[in-house]
């Protein structure tokens, strides 16, 4: 199907005001007695602002963008690489917050073109990477943003804008619980789903839960009280926060730095994970899109989802190697899902475990997907 291109393409005035607030920036004094033990790290947050501003050469990376094929159609911006092989399976690739598109593409280019990473042609997919509702160019719904709408909205990409009959998806987060409701409301049309956080059921009344799994959700609960902050103000004041984010990007920087360094695999050393343009070319297209907010959007609208019914597609699961998923039991899994594959512990690569780890997760995705395969 032949779609009309879209460009990314930011304009120069915009840049030039970025330039010039980061230059302005004034920075706090460390709170925490260690850096990083109160949030983003005032020094290392300076350096980040000062290359930004200086040294980032956005342009640079904004055609290597372009040099993807991106699209926009019913409010979705997405972008589609076609697949390197006999009959590439269609997969949709779905990030969460605080991420992007960009998360994906080290993955989709092993994917795409397998044979070009030493791989069998025979494994190809073509890779749809959306931006998820509210997320840079990407548009909100009329309706709540539930999961289940977001689902809605992904299922119209692939079947009606697209024209695929049947497809694969992989997420992880908020893109992850997407995957999951697409599997539940679609089970016809989708082949299979891989993710990287285990889906909760919608009850743990039957069976009651077991010990492990009683330990487990105390722990997360835990987990939540010492990191649940950004969470709970982008839940309850979402316009507040936003209000401040989309006026300084030394701001956005350090609310989306933090979270790439606590949820990451990277042990306190965030550039060891992520290269510092590959952090700012997020970071600027949050800016230039003016999208901080509307990414809040699905933190906000959280009390319209409703119960998930099970998942009965076939389904894969490589755990992200991060705190809030330390010791969850395969059990938990095995009572959203009724026929789970695939369970792997890799114990590396966080929350973005497609850009951390994208060799790791082409071999995940490419074994678990080829059974799935229809028969030449």
């Amino acid at each position: 199907m032949t779609l009309p291109p879209f460009r990314i393409e930011v304009p120069g005035d915009v840049l030039d005001d970025l330039r010039a607030r980061l230059r302005a920036t004034r920075f706090t004094d460390r709170t925490g007695a260690k850096a990083w033990q109160a949030g983003a790290d005032p020094t290392y947050l300076r350096e980040l602002v000062t290359y930004w501003a200086e040294d980032f050469d956005y342009r640079a990376r904004e055609a290597e963008l372009n040099a993807l094929p991106h699209h926009h159609e019913q409010g979705l911006h997405f972008v589609r690489i076609a697949g390197v092989g006999p009959a590439p399976m269609p997969i949709l690739l779905c990030h969460g917050w605080p991420s992007s598109f960009l998360e994906m593409l080290p993955l989709a280019a092993r994917l795409a073109d397998p044979a070009r990473h030493g791989g069998d042609p025979a494994d190809a997919f073509d890779v749809i990477i959306p931006s998820m509702p509210g997320f840079l160019y990407s548009d909100l719904p009329p309706e709540p943003l539930t999961r289940a709408a977001m689902a809605r909205m992904l299922h119209t990409l692939m079947t009606e804008t697209l024209g695929y009959d049947r497809y694969a998806a992989f997420g992880g987060d908020i893109g992850g619980a997407a995957t999951q409701w697409l599997a539940a409301l679609y089970p016809e049309e989708v082949i299979g789903i891989h993710l990287i956080h285990p889906p909760f059921p919608a009850s743990f009344d039957d069976p009651p839960m077991s010990a492990d799994e009683q330990a487990f959700v105390a722990a997360e609960e835990a987990y939540d009280e010492l990191d649940g902050g950004y969470s709970a103000i982008m839940g309850t004041r979402p316009d507040t926060i936003a209000a401040a984010l989309i006026d300084s990007p030394a701001g956005l920087a350090a609310w989306i730095v933090d979270k790439y360094r606590d949820w990451s695999d990277c042990h306190g050393d965030l550039e060891s994970r992520f290269d510092r343009d590959t952090l700012l070319t997020i970071l600027t297209l949050y800016w230039a899109t003016g999208s901080i907010g509307t990414s809040f959007r699905q933190y906000y609208d959280w009390d319209h989802n409703t119960p998930r019914p099970a998942i009965t597609v076939p389904t894969a699961i490589t755990l992200s190697h991060e705190p809030c998923m330390s010791g969850i039991p395969r059990s938990i899994a095995e009572r959203a899902c009724t026929d789970l594959r695939h369970w792997s512990e890799p114990g590396r690569g966080g929350h973005f475990l497609a850009l951390e780890e994208p060799a790791l997760m082409h071999m995940e995705l490419t074994t678990f997907f080829r059974p799935l395969r229809p028969t030449p």
